[in-house]
């Protein structure tokens, strides 16, 4: 496939309200402000999950009142279940959720991905049979995009293919090129709305030059923000890393740059450093509902027999409501009795712990402090827990 030479696309809405505002930066550390048509969001952030137009095992009013000033949901899980028209008709997916913060929607690649044999990649699109009943369905960028329009996603994603890791060059090359083609579809097809942005995918697998040529094919397409797709698929955080220092480098400054399905609290104070402004991923809460807390001490497994009689709270630094006004014994309790309520006060500490340490994050930028805050923080973390004597 020859790569296709893009202009820049001219923006219909000159005056749209959809901003990205660098306010400071600490080295390579952001500190930025966007601006929405359903609210503002401090970066750098991180997004709770909310796959099928619910946080697992959270009410909404807890996730809000724990600081997520956004969420993501999934599109290839809405379109199948209960569908993209159903949700249309009742005033959008906040609306259907009861969310009135901004919300970014994937594209559905990375799930797509995910189900192998079931899917056939085209220049076209992708057809795949659904992991529900074995439907077979079709997604273009232009249907992807048609969908999020209709889901009203504050934020929509092109569609692009994800492969796994490792990948051969040539392999990469072809997903990269093949992404790029949609991605220009994908922006041709999005519905331009006050305050409403789609963000393009960088590929290329951990390839330098890929990665270099995927951003500024992008940047002539025109995205209103830039994420960094293709990673946290097994490379581990070492190459993980390098392929952000030599990606983000050539993504716009003025714009937001998002690593997405990240990650751990050390990846995501070490993407900070690298300049990444936005995160995603299931772990906190799926790790919640397992009975794994993290901590400012690192993580904790709370089905652990050393539990059964702990006073303490899960985190002595954490003014969450979990740390507040339960015991490690009772939570412990909990997860023995197989009581949902567990899963529920895990998950809550969890999307606190994670939302708080971005604020802290903001913060030592702010201060210019990032380098000072990562090495005390990280410190702390690689200690581990401290043992009831």
């Amino acid at each position: 496939m020859e790569i296709v030479v893009f202009f820049r696309r001219k923006i219909k809405n000159m005056k749209n309200n959809f901003n990205f505002k660098l306010i400071s930066q600490d080295k390579n550390a952001r500190l930025g402000k966007l601006t929405t048509a359903h609210g503002i969001v401090d970066t750098p952030i991180f997004m709770p999950v909310g796959t099928a137009a619910t946080v697992k095992a959270m009410h909404l009013k807890d996730v809000e009142e724990a600081g997520a000033q956004i969420i993501l949901a999934n599109t290839y899980h809405l379109m199948l279940r209960p569908g993209e028209k159903n949700i249309k008709e009742m005033g959008g997916v906040r609306k259907f959720m009861g969310w009135n913060k901004p919300l970014l929607t994937d594209s559905g690649g990375f799930q797509i991905m995910s189900l192998g044999k079931l899917r056939k990649v085209e220049n076209e699109g992708v057809t795949f049979k659904s992991h529900l009943d074995g439907t077979k369905y079709f997604l273009s960028p232009k249907i992807s995009t048609d969908i999020q329009n209709a889901l009203d996603a504050t934020i929509s994603m092109q569609l692009d293919e994800c492969i796994p890791f490792p990948a051969l060059y040539e392999e990469s090359e072809r997903a990269m090129k093949l992404s790029l083609e949609w991605a220009l579809k994908s922006r041709d097809a999005f519905e331009e709305r006050k305050g409403y942005g789609q963000f393009g995918i960088v590929q290329g697998s951990t390839y330098s030059d890929l990665r270099e040529l995927s951003s500024k094919k992008l940047v002539e397409i025109g995205f209103d923000g830039y994420a960094i797709g293709g990673l946290a698929v097994g490379e581990g955080q070492e190459l993980m890393f390098k392929t952000l220092d030599f990606t983000t480098i050539n993504m716009p400054l003025d714009k937001p740059r998002y690593l997405m399905g990240v990650g751990k609290p050390d990846d995501l104070i070490g993407a900070v450093k690298r300049g990444v402004d936005m995160f995603d991923c299931v772990l906190p809460t799926r790790s919640g509902r397992t009975g794994q807390a993290f901590t400012s001490r690192g993580t904790v497994n709370i089905k652990n027999a050393r539990h059964i009689l702990d006073k303490r709270p899960l985190d002595n630094n954490c003014d969450c409501h979990t740390c507040k006004n339960f015991s490690r014994a009772y939570l412990h309790h909990l997860f023995k009795a197989q009581e949902i309520l567990g899963l529920m006060l895990l998950s809550w500490h969890n999307i606190y712990f994670y939302i708080t340490l971005m604020k802290n994050i903001r913060n030592s930028i702010k201060l210019r402090e990032f380098d000072k805050f990562e090495k005390v923080f990280l410190e702390q973390y690689y200690s581990g827990d401290i043992e009831l004597k």
